[in-house]
């Protein structure tokens, strides 16, 4: 599994960050993101691109895992 690490960035970085790498066929993806905007901006980008997404919290405060697989 394919794993970007897009935690502290404002937004859109996070969403073109993780696009580009669906876009160059890393799939299964596994994506830490901080919560709040960023979370759910990937959750939804990734929905919209036909990907299943399961939304894990992380062990450090503020960090969510998503791994994105393909429908």
């Amino acid at each position: 599994m394919f794993e970007i690490d897009v935690t502290g960035l404002g937004c859109p970085h996070p969403c073109i960050q993780v696009k580009k790498e669906i876009d160059a066929g890393h799939l299964p993806l596994k994506v830490s993101v901080s919560f709040g905007a960023p979370l759910e901006n990937v959750t939804r980008m990734a929905k919209s691109c036909g990907l299943n997404v399961c939304q894990k919290p992380c062990a450090e405060e503020g960090v969510y895992i998503l791994e994105l697989t393909k429908a």
